[in-house]
């Protein structure tokens, strides 16, 4: 019988943890960083305007529906780019910057502050409405 309740036990932990990142998913949030924090590889990255970068790993499947939501959101709108980047191999990068998971999407404008940045696959209206007191 104690393993029945070690068993329900575990079950309602992972049920539990699974709740709470499907939570987390597409949360927009910021942080205060200046052009001065930010890697080579991704001031390389910025454009006029606002620019979202997208931090991706070679195998990251929620990755491909990001770059879909981001690239349609960046062609729809002005003053909005769209660029990505791989970070297979630049473990720096995400630590400079924080980055526990990936995709991870930055919104900066163009000296390199970042004005907010999304965990997971973003939500495109949500982001819109983020983002549009940053844009002309």
């Amino acid at each position: 019988m104690t393993g029945v309740w070690a068993l329900l036990g575990a079950l309602a932990v992972a049920g539990a943890i699974g709740v709470l990142l499907k939570l987390r998913e597409g949360r927009i949030s910021s942080r205060a960083t200046t052009s001065a924090d930010l890697p080579a590889p991704v001031r390389d990255l910025l454009a006029p305007g606002v620019t979202l970068v997208q931090l991706s790993t070679t195998f990251c499947a929620p990755c491909r529906h990001a770059k879909v939501v981001l690239r349609d959101l960046a062609e729809r709108t002005d003053g909005l780019t769209h660029a990505e980047l791989d970070v297979t191999n630049l473990p720096d990068v995400t630590t400079r910057l924080g980055v526990m998971r990936t995709p991870t999407t930055l919104a900066l404008a163009a000296d390199g502050t970042e004005l907010l940045r999304v965990g997971g696959v973003p939500k495109r209206d949500s982001l819109l409405a983020a983002l549009r007191p940053h844009l002309p």
